[in-house]
């Protein structure tokens, strides 16, 4: 369910989706798994998925 969830960037004035090419890192904890996606607009995006 969560994985169908589509990740938009929060960078002034863009909406992009952000996917696969986009991630550029991804941490794994007991917690769940953090994600951190680069745009080509330069804003750096963060999401959590448990």
């Amino acid at each position: 369910m969560l994985e169908d969830l589509r990740c938009a960037c929060d960078g002034a004035k863009c909406e992009r989706t952000l996917g696969e090419n986009e991630l550029m890192l991804r941490m794994t904890t007991e917690a769940g798994e953090r994600r951190a996606y680069e745009c080509a607009c330069g804003a750096v995006t963060v999401t959590v998925v448990r």
